[in-house]
């Protein structure tokens, strides 16, 4: 396992972190501790969820993925110095009236949802504890331009005063470092300079946004705050939901697949010209002799603004390709073969 170190804090990530979004729908509490250990046994140090998971989300399924962390370190608790934890506090959505009758990201809430999410995890700390989306509207999960004439937002949630309750759990001890997740280049902006300017709460250390060969908006934008600022990426859904492992080529459905039976849902990396960059990629793959699922996260472990790339899995044989994916280096020539199709098709999927 390669590790690299999360800018301002004193955290070493693992090159590939365990994301969780599927356990409680797709994994059961039997498997989701089996993929503990075994990515722990891998070098694996950094598990990411959220107070939402698993997704899809669902009222009475609310919380059960924290735990199912939470049981496992119960039964491993000499173990918790050994991984970084991190998790998210939900933004506001209609869609989650059964959360908190409607979260917002107010101190309120902030201090609610934390306070729930320890005694799930089992944990009095948390290592990386981040805000799953802005409190304002503007242009994330899928939507590429901002829409202008958006209104002010004057019922929002101001970011100064997220900040303040997050400084407030940063000096109880109860969490260490603060992020940022589907945000954008304003809000990155915004959360730097009302703490270097005027001093308010923790400074973010990180951004989790998607990344992948299908959706490379963070390079525009983005990677220039990463690295001028200091604030690394931790990429979500680097397979594209699984669609760039190639399983999904030529129409085909996998049995218990997440696109297979959540697809109507989820259609952000289903549409034509995904499926025809896919096919791009995945041709890369096998003219070099790769594992297409490799290649894609191969590419991402290899931008420099990444600090852990969140991988998913259901079952230990995907955990295991995913996770040996450090050890591939991709040649100049696959490098320079992937960017013609990055250039045929830019970003199918915002």
């Amino acid at each position: 396992m390669q590790y690299r170190k999360l800018s301002y804090t004193d955290l070493e990530l693992s090159l590939i972190g365990l994301g969780t979004m599927t356990w409680g729908v797709q994994n059961t509490e039997e498997e989701a501790h089996a993929q503990l250990n075994y990515a722990l046994e891998n070098g694996v140090n950094f598990i990411d969820t959220a107070e939402m998971y698993p997704i899809p989300p669902q009222k009475k399924l609310y919380g059960i993925t924290e735990s199912y962390i939470g049981t496992w370190l119960q039964a491993n608790s000499n173990k918790r110095e050994q991984i970084i934890i991190a998790t998210k506090v939900v933004g506001p959505g209609a869609f989650m009236r059964y959360i908190r009758n409607g979260p917002r990201l107010n101190k309120e809430h902030i201090h609610q949802a934390l306070e729930a999410s320890l005694k799930r995890l089992k944990t009095d700390y948390i290592d990386l504890y981040q805000l799953h989306w802005p409190e304002r509207r503007t242009n994330f999960f899928g939507q590429l331009g901002y829409p202008s004439k958006l209104d002010k937002d004057e019922d929002a949630i101001s970011i100064k005063e997220t900040l303040e309750a997050l400084a407030e759990l940063v000096q109880s001890g109860k969490i260490k470092y603060i992020g940022v997740s589907n945000e954008t280049a304003w809000g990155v902006h915004e959360f730097l300079r009302i703490h270097q300017q005027e001093g308010i709460g923790p400074r973010i250390v990180s951004i989790q946004n998607p990344y992948n060969l299908l959706n490379r908006s963070f390079e525009v934008g983005l990677s220039e705050f990463s690295h001028r600022e200091e604030v690394d990426l931790l990429p979500y859904s680097p397979l594209g939901f699984g669609v760039l492992s190639g399983k999904y080529c030529d129409g085909a459905k996998p049995e218990g697949a997440r696109l297979s039976l959540y697809g109507k849902n989820y259609s952000r990396y289903t549409n034509e010209i995904c499926n025809q960059a896919t096919d791009n990629y995945v041709s890369i793959a096998k003219k070099h002799g790769l594992d297409p699922a490799q290649m894609a996260l191969a590419f991402v472990n290899s931008r420099p603004f990444v600090a852990s790339n969140i991988i998913g899995a259901t079952n230990l044989k995907q955990l295991a390709t995913n996770i040996n994916s450090v050890d591939l280096k991709l040649s100049s020539e696959i490098l320079k073969e992937i960017e013609v199709v990055h250039n045929r098709y830019p970003n199918p999927a915002p």
